[in-house]
């Protein structure tokens, strides 16, 4: 037996109603078991006595300690918490004893022992939702670099130890658990990120991911979502701020027997901080759920983004250092449609087994139009614009069997999954109008002479199959092995023309062919995590991981004025390792301290050929090394302040060092890695009373290289040189009164001229600049 004694009863309210999700912890915060529909419960213990704490939304929370005796049949009373409760007390309620932060051993069909894992608890947040601001919302998070550039949030950028942040690319990215990037394979850059003021937290689990989740060097990153409430729930939230931003967020969630739904719409529109940057999108998102029995869910979901942007341009260093905020650049649109669908099943056979089925598909477009020359600084002169359009239709499908058995008389959980991946992809660029409008159409019939035109398709075939297994050793130590077996086939078939024409217009040569190639790969990547528990609340963590990136077609297709792309680039290959220390003591604080290393073999990125010119390659290996730590002192518990106040202090430190250590490229071995600040820390207060809440965050992250030659002087495109050091400060503040809650802030408080990101395409190439000083004021109404 996997257990001694079966501990049943049922969960109702004051007026006998069952009560559904509930949920019900050990003291030591373990998740033992859920109610049903019927708000029954069943699980095993070996202990004799055991203290159960009952948990649900909108409830008390109820304490029972129990003998053996008294295991069967129970009859649980929840009682509502009264009208004048404050949100803060709720909080720190909810907080006093559930500190999850971290992921448990197992959640769901997951496995995540000996990961280093961190939670985003959105809903506690005081970050400027509205716009997703990342810098705020992912202040928890070690080490982490991310482009500041996007005002309005549409797009988020976040890499870390020595990884692009370009769209997240270098993460794999899901909501729900099912992939939400343009190909996970052939290009994984996010276009669509979800709506932080519907999310319930977003999990993240760095390198050693690979296994479950795809071969990504990042990790993972899983937005999920709020879940559907028990009773009908209306939320509108409308913001406004600096530079014409307007944003309303309305939802939508309730339970009617076995259905459930969450839906929300979302809207933005602004002008941004620079002239010719406007912005407008829409979004939206519905979950409808059917309890099919205690054991087994259908549920279904739709998201749709459309989002419409004008762009900027980038800038030399010398244009920013006379004025960040300036643009040369009024014809430059940028649009996105985005289709995401997924049906998911989940099934508990016993309860030591549990199954998972998601099908999941994305059909979507991205165009990206204007006027784009190696050299920044030159006047948009009104001729025809540069126009790509990339298309992506992809589905895919993934279970996952995990179950929980005994081997030589001591527990461990087994994991098998498979994933199936298809993916079809269309890639055109070529001539598109000389207006000034956002007229995405190909205009090959006025412009025949048009320097680059392109027509592509890259069909994408993924099949893995992955698995792990924890050997609980004793009650503290367990040891974690896994593996992923992978099957790629990526394909590109194109028809080129390259069109050299004289000073006059006149064309010289004209180069049309057609490109064709097949490009196979299995390979197995394993891992191997451990964890020893020294006591409940502080634990030693491990992992070593091998990791994989194959070559995207951007890597190796799109014609960019900034760079050329070498005909020789090919996949990369590398492994991560990290080993910390993390746990709560005593609720005076909680912490998580580890180093890490991150191995990377054949690094693809830019560097400044000796001729002036970058280049798109395989740079060389590269070996970063880092400490990151992030402490949350609990200063109400320290300073022995009453229930009524919340009172933290944390501070978020990574120090790394960064070193090519071959490369056949003269002038790189040596040289640190690009997109590695050496310094990177975020640290604040934040304080509540009652009903008010507000915080206080800076931010400090110093100076990296944006190419492997560590080029420091600009280059004439903006796209190479140096990311100066900068800091930041940023203020939030709340205030909630029965239905109502208002907020405000300021981000960019010192009103900081700094830049984050040299982009080497749309929306520069050059220079990005970030925004200034801005305000923001929102209501929120909850009914």
């Amino acid at each position: 037996m996997y257990s001694q004694y079966q501990i049943t009863g049922t969960v109702v309210n004051e007026t006998k109603k069952t009560i559904n999700k509930v949920q019900i912890y050990d003291e030591n915060g373990n998740l033992l078991a859920q109610t049903g529909i019927l708000g029954t419960f069943s699980f095993y213990t070996s202990k004799d006595n055991i203290q159960l704490f009952f948990y649900a939304e909108e409830y008390r929370f109820k304490k029972v300690y129990l003998s053996n005796k008294e295991y069967s049949n129970l009859n649980i009373v929840l009682e509502n918490f009264s009208n004048d409760l404050s949100e803060i007390q709720i909080k720190a309620r909810k907080e006093k004893i559930f500190e999850l932060k971290r992921l448990k051993d197992v959640e769901g069909t997951a496995i995540y022992a000996g990961k280093k894992t961190e939670v985003i608890l959105v809903n506690q947040s005081t970050a400027n939702l509205a716009t997703n601001n990342a810098r705020q919302i992912f202040n928890q998070i070690a080490g982490l670099n991310i482009y500041q550039n996007d005002d309005a949030g549409l797009q988020l950028n976040i890499g870390g130890r020595g990884l692009d942040p370009n769209r997240t690319a270098n993460f794999n990215t899901r909501q729900n658990s099912y992939d939400i990037s343009a190909d996970v394979l052939g290009y994984p850059e996010s276009y669509y990120t979800p709506a932080s003021e519907s999310l319930e937290e977003i999990q993240i689990i760095r390198g050693a991911a690979s296994l479950q989740y795809g071969t990504q060097f990042g990790g993972l990153v899983n937005f999920v979502t709020k879940k559907p409430t028990k009773k009908r729930e209306i939320v509108f939230r409308n913001t406004a701020g600096s530079f014409g931003l307007l944003t309303n967020f309305t939802s939508v969630s309730n339970t009617i027997g076995k259905w459930s739904y969450y839906t929300f719409a979302n809207f933005k529109k602004g002008n941004g901080f620079r002239e010719n940057s406007n912005f407008k999108s829409q979004n939206f998102f519905v979950n409808i759920g059917y309890q099919l029995n205690d054991d087994s869910k259908i549920s279904l979901e739709f998201t749709y983004l459309d989002y419409l942007a004008q762009q900027a341009g980038g800038l030399t260093d010398r244009m920013f250092r006379e004025n960040p905020y300036q643009t040369n650049r009024s014809r430059n649109w940028f649009q996105v449609n985005w289709l995401l669908y997924s049906l998911k099943w989940e099934h508990r056979f016993n309860k030591h087994t549990n199954f998972s089925f998601n099908l999941f598909g994305l059909d979507a477009s991205r165009d990206a139009l204007g006027f784009r020359t190696n050299r920044v600084n030159q006047p948009d002169i009104g001729i025809e614009r540069d126009l790509i359009k990339g298309t992506f239709n992809n589905y895919g499908l993934e279970t996952r069997l995990l179950s929980k058995y005994v081997v030589f008389n001591k527990k461990a959980t087994f994991l098998i999954g498979s994933k199936f991946y298809k993916a079809n992809n269309t890639n055109r660029q070529g001539p598109g109008t000389n207006g000034n409008d956002a007229n995405f159409s190909m205009q090959l019939e006025e412009y025949p002479n048009y320097l680059r035109q392109s027509e592509s398709l890259f069909p994408n075939l993924n099949i893995s199959v992955f698995g792990e297994n924890i050997f609980y050793i004793n009650n503290k130590l367990s040891i974690t092995p896994g593996f992923r077996a992978e099957y790629i086939n990526t394909k590109r078939d194109e028809i080129i023309k390259d069109i050299i024409t004289d000073a006059a217009g006149n064309v010289i040569n004209e180069n049309l062919r057609n490109e064709s190639e097949i490009n196979k790969r299995t390979f197995i990547l394993l891992g191997l995590g451990t964890s020893y528990k020294i006591r409940k609340e502080a634990e030693f963590y491990g992992n070593i991981t091998q990791n994989y990136r194959s070559v995207t077609f951007s890597d190796i297709s799109t014609a960019n004025p900034a760079f050329e792309i070498s005909p020789n680039i090919s996949d990369e290959k590398g492994y991560t390792f990290d080993a910390g220390f993390r746990g709560n003591f005593k609720n005076y604080f909680s912490y998580d301290a580890n180093i890490f290393g991150l191995f990377y073999n054949d690094r693809i990125n830019i560097y400044t050929r000796t001729d002036g010119k970058a280049e798109r390659n395989n740079i060389g290996d590269a070996r970063i090394l880092g400490i990151e730590s992030i402490i949350d002192f609990n200063l109400k518990k320290i300073l022995a302040l009453n229930t009524n106040y919340v009172f933290n202090f944390f501070i978020n430190s990574s120090f790394i060092n960064s070193e090519y250590t071959k490369s056949e490229i003269s002038g790189v071995v040596g040289n640190a890695v690009e997109f590695v600040p050496k310094i990177n820390i975020k640290t604040g207060i934040r304080f509540g009373y009652n009903n008010f809440l507000s915080s206080l965050q800076y931010s400090y992250v110093s100076s990296q290289f944006s190419d492997a030659t560590n080029a420091v002087g600009g280059s004439i495109s903006g796209v190479t040189g140096e990311i100066p050091a900068y800091s930041i400060l940023d203020f939030s503040t709340s205030y909630k009164y029965q239905f109502a809650k208002l907020e405000a802030g300021i981000n960019n408080l010192l009103n900081s001229s700094y830049f984050t990101r040299r982009a080497t395409g749309y929306p520069g190439p050059g220079i990005i600049p970030s925004a200034p000083r801005n305000y923001y004021l929102g209501l929120a109404l909850k009914f």
